[in-house]
């Protein structure tokens, strides 16, 4: 068996080509940059005759390079763009300012929030005084007045 295509310079672009392929079917940006450093190896093999001993270390040393590389730039755009809170309600509520709807009378209370109610916590106040949220306990939110 010929196995010149399959060490050689086209073998590592397919291989490449084929791993960027397999990408759009299992999505998480890993056979991406195994992709990308089996073409850099294969475009390498092209412009110099490497051994396939040299082109396998290279690609480990490409692959690794890429995969931390591709990393970095995944955890920077998770923190830069990603809301934290996105999932959690009742801390997106934190810091802003409402109406209460129903008095807070023995330190408990309720105010709406678009179309929903949240049990709320804090001093005693008469309905209709403006609270700031603070904090939340679970789904009960944690109040003072503005």
């Amino acid at each position: 068996m010929n196995l010149d295509f399959v060490a050689g310079p086209w073998g590592w672009i397919v291989a490449g080509l084929v791993l960027l392929g397999l990408e759009l079917f299992a999505p998480g940006a890993f056979l991406m940059w195994l992709g990308l450093a089996a073409v850099v190896v294969g475009l390498a093999t092209l412009a110099v005759d490497l051994p396939w001993q040299v082109a396998a270390v290279l690609f480990v040393v490409l692959a690794s390079i890429f995969v931390l590389i591709g990393r970095r730039i995944a955890v920077r755009r998770a923190t830069a763009e990603d809301d934290l809170r996105l999932n959690d309600r009742a801390a997106r509520l934190v810091g802003l300012t409402f109406p209460l709807a129903d008095a807070i009378e023995g330190g408990r209370g309720r105010i709406r929030v678009d179309d929903s109610s949240w049990g709320v916590e804090g001093p005693d106040l008469p309905a209709g005084t403006t609270i700031r949220v603070v904090g939340h306990d679970g789904a009960r939110l944690k109040v003072v007045a503005a």
